[in-house]
């Protein structure tokens, strides 16, 4: 996932203007509530500062049941779950933001790569589907067509491809893929589309489809590796 950017703000100032900012735009709170809060936020920076992940989830959890419409807690928890590969957490957390905030960016990105770490791929391919229709992001549309094959939906898969095989950027964008030796080779969007267009077209049973789209993924990148072997098998 190393495309996947997730929000996890270390601050290591007494007071934090991210904190800050959504305390002043979730519910009225009283003063003693937000001493409290202040002082989980300390906390939670110190607990970052020394590596104690146990603790900073803890207060995010007390922050959490004390300010249950601020989405922010919950993100930076979805987040610090997601980056101790506790995935059942991150997804679960994730979730329950976009109960209280259904266009927070983190934490869709979270739940659906969390839920396609754990298996739950439907609901992973529900939450990239909301990404790129929130962010127009034509990742988040490829990791669409890819579990939309995954899981043998072929026209849909077909129809996300074509998309992003029309869309501009994805001449630009780059997505790497594993190849012999531990090396990574690039390649553009569009080329990856096509090589996955190829690979629906196979399991349809359509060789000369699937040999036609190999092609033009390897007209626009020579050397890719994984449309070669695919030309190959056919």
């Amino acid at each position: 996932m190393n495309r996947f950017k997730l929000l996890l703000v270390i601050l290591t100032m007494a007071a934090s203007p991210a904190f800050a900012q959504e305390t002043d735009t979730a519910a009225p709170v009283t003063e003693t509530v937000r001493q409290k809060n202040e002082t989980d936020q300390r906390v939670y920076q110190l607990a970052l500062r020394y590596n104690d992940f146990a603790v900073a989830r803890m207060k995010l959890m007390e922050l959490l049941e004390r300010n249950p419409t601020n989405s922010r807690y919950g993100e930076l928890l979805a987040s610090l779950y997601y980056d101790s590969n506790q995935f059942s957490g991150a997804a679960l957390a994730a979730l329950d933001v976009l109960q209280v905030n259904d266009r927070s960016v983190e934490a869709l990105e979270i739940a659906a790569y969390s839920l396609e770490q754990i298996g739950a791929m439907e609901r992973a391919l529900t939450q990239f589907e909301r990404l790129h229709l929130l962010t127009d992001d034509v990742f988040a549309l490829y990791k669409s067509a890819y579990l939309q094959y995954s899981l043998k939906k072929h026209e849909e898969a077909l129809n996300s491809i074509n998309m992003i095989v029309k869309n501009s950027k994805s001449a630009e964008q780059k997505l790497g893929f594993p190849i012999e030796n531990n090396q990574t080779q690039e390649v553009s969007m569009k080329a990856a589309a096509l090589n996955l267009k190829a690979l629906v077209f196979v399991e349809q049973g359509s060789k000369e489809d699937a040999r036609k789209a190999f092609e033009e993924a390897l007209a626009l990148e020579p050397n890719f590796e994984l449309a070669k072997e695919g030309l190959k098998g056919l």
